[in-house]
């Protein structure tokens, strides 16, 4: 299928088309996991040149991302494949905007802001959740911070994408158990937000409507293939809804709560999901109505099978967390909006308090 000049092959065994869409010197960025599951070596014998660099961090900073752009500059790679999660794909994407337009991460926070031509990207992911794969964002974290920065421009966005569900065989359960829940915060958020048009909502549901079948097969970690093609189709529309609308406040108030605690960004955000549709409710309740009739429970549901444990903190730290998610872009496009003290109200309703 296609969106917008990016091109989308699906199915077992798609990465042996790989070869296709790249050709010379390619560059394969991705993660010491990813390289020991076996993946890296089987992507890299589909290409006559490749050239690997297998650094990328969890939640990769601003730094992480220069240093991949440091190794690119050295070998001048023709092409550049994300192969991995999100960190890798990330980390790929932000490497094509310093490779363009130089300077830091920062000078292209928001939208629009790259320089000049980008070469070649594709994306593979090895995990079905993030739906990077199909977003034009880099999101990165502040070296001194740890806060989420977004970098998004149309050239970013990869011009092929790869999902061969035989590559999300290796995920540790909890890490298939994450991002599954973090598939379907995309379809929810994105179908609600303010920024939505009947397009993107239709992907929204699209996605949704395959991930709801699968999810709890993905939870208890008996997915079959047929299960897991299904959860990462699912993961790729909510990522082309993402990109075509935006997210809203679960994600706004699941992002300082990583950056302060080291919460996994899946675990933060269904933490708080179920409390951000309640406040959205008196809103958008009729579409909540009809992706599923008892959302709030079915989420909580969701989280005892995936043992999502509570998230514990410091009732001092309340104020800040608040101030911290009422900045977030995310926020600004939530169907209701929030201020600071609301935000502080989620929080108290959504987290164990010590």
């Amino acid at each position: 299928m296609e969106k917008t000049s990016q091109t989308i092959i699906q199915g077992p065994g798609s990465l042996s088309q790989l070869p296709n869409f790249v050709s010379g010197k390619t560059l394969i960025v991705t993660d010491p996991g990813i390289v020991a599951a076996g993946h890296v070596d089987r992507a890299a014998k589909l290409l006559e040149n490749p050239i690997i660099y297998d650094r990328v961090r969890e939640n990769p900073t601003e730094s992480d991302a220069a240093a991949c752009a440091d190794f690119a500059r050295e070998v001048q790679p023709d092409s550049i494949i994300g192969l991995g999660g999100g960190s890798s794909l990330d980390t790929a994407k932000a490497t094509l905007f310093l490779l363009s337009g130089g300077g830091t991460m920062s000078d292209y926070q928001g939208h629009g802001k790259a320089k000049g031509a980008m070469i070649p990207f594709v994306a593979i992911p090895t995990t079905a959740g993030t739906g990077s794969e199909c977003q034009s964002y880099a999101v990165l974290c502040r070296d001194d911070s740890h806060q989420k920065i977004a970098c998004g421009d149309s050239r970013a966005l990869a011009h092929t994408v790869i999902l061969d569900p035989e590559l999300t065989k290796s995920m540790p359960l909890q890490v298939a158990r994450l991002t599954a829940l973090d598939a379907l915060s995309h379809a929810l958020e994105s179908a609600v937000c303010n920024n939505h048009t009947k397009e993107s909502q239709k992907l929204s549901f699209e996605a949704f409507h395959k991930i709801q079948p699968v999810i709890e097969h993905v939870l208890i970690g008996d997915a079959n293939l047929d299960q897991r093609t299904e959860m990462q189709i699912g993961a790729a529309l909510a990522g082309q809804a993402i990109e075509a609308s935006m997210l809203g406040a679960a994600h706004a108030s699941a992002n300082p709560l990583t950056a302060h605690f080291d919460i996994t960004h899946g675990n933060a955000v269904l933490t708080m999901l179920p409390e951000v549709i309640k406040w959205n409710t008196p809103k958008v309740g009729d579409i909540y109505q009809q992706l599923h009739p008892n959302l709030i429970n079915w989420m909580i549901h969701l989280r005892e099978l995936a043992g999502l444990k509570e998230v514990h903190v410091p009732a001092e730290m309340i104020p800040t967390l608040a101030q911290e998610a009422s900045q977030q872009w995310t926020g600004q496009f939530n169907p209701r909006p929030l201020t600071s003290d609301d935000f502080a109200e989620l929080y108290l309703h959504s987290l164990t308090i010590v």
